[in-house]
């Protein structure tokens, strides 16, 4: 039988809220539809799921409260911003809070299904990948790809999918070049300004869990990539 995916959406606007979970139920997905950010962060208490699709502009809490509280129990989840904000500085505050994705309104029901196809297939993936495969010694750090985990004598960080994904292509092109065109496509399937600007935030917060190791360094290499140094 068929696995189900559970979706937690959150939509304070009825009418556009009813029309978006019609269409992920016929294609086959389990939603639960909440219309502030309260009565959200209390059903994600409640049940285990495997995307949160989330508005920014909610009443009782916003969208970015939500996606902190969700990632304060779960930092795996993969969280997708809807949005009807279009500057900058409000996407990357999304990224910052932990969101993996977001979508601008007004959207298509296609374009929605598109990037849920997309996380829910990577979400696969790293269930199946073996352990021995994907595990890295950087400098004093040990980097658990399929456990989304980074530990350093006592500390233990809990990695996003994403934070993940880019660190284990970091690791495993260590002290290479890595192109922020083959970054973008592989690790976020897409090439665009504003996933180009999400791409910084993720790697400043991978510089900062290594700031315990003065010898491990995430180098910006100027309108090319970037280079994770480590020692040899």
């Amino acid at each position: 039988m068929k696995k189900s995916y559970k979706i937690l959406y959150v939509e304070d606007d009825q009418n556009l809220a009813f029309v978006t979970r019609d269409n992920l139920e016929k294609k086959g997905y389990e939603v639960t539809l909440c219309y502030d950010g309260l009565t959200a962060i209390q059903a994600f208490q409640q049940e285990r799921y495997d995307l949160c699709i989330l508005d920014v502009m909610l009443p009782k809490v916003d969208g970015f409260n939500v996606a902190q509280k969700i990632r304060d129990k779960d930092s795996h989840v993969p969280i997708l911003f809807l949005t009807a904000k279009s500057l900058l500085e409000d996407k990357i505050q999304g990224f910052q809070t932990g969101a993996d994705d977001y979508i601008t309104k007004p959207f298509s029901i296609e374009e929605l299904a598109y990037k849920i196809e997309v996380f829910i297939k990577r979400s696969i993936v790293h269930t199946e990948l073996d352990t021995e495969r994907n595990t890295f010694t950087i400098g004093t750090y040990t980097f658990d790809f399929k456990e989304l985990s980074l530990r350093t004598g006592s500390d233990e960080y809990k990695l996003t999918l994403r934070e993940a994904e880019l660190l284990r292509m970091f690791c495993m092109n260590a002290n290479q070049v890595v192109k922020r065109d083959d970054i973008l496509k592989q690790v976020w399937g897409e090439d665009d300004y504003y996933i180009g600007r999400s791409l910084d935030v993720f790697v400043s917060r991978l510089r900062k869990y290594f700031e315990k190791d003065s010898n491990i360094q995430i180098e910006n290499i100027r309108s090319v990539g970037f280079k994770l140094i480590m020692p040899v």
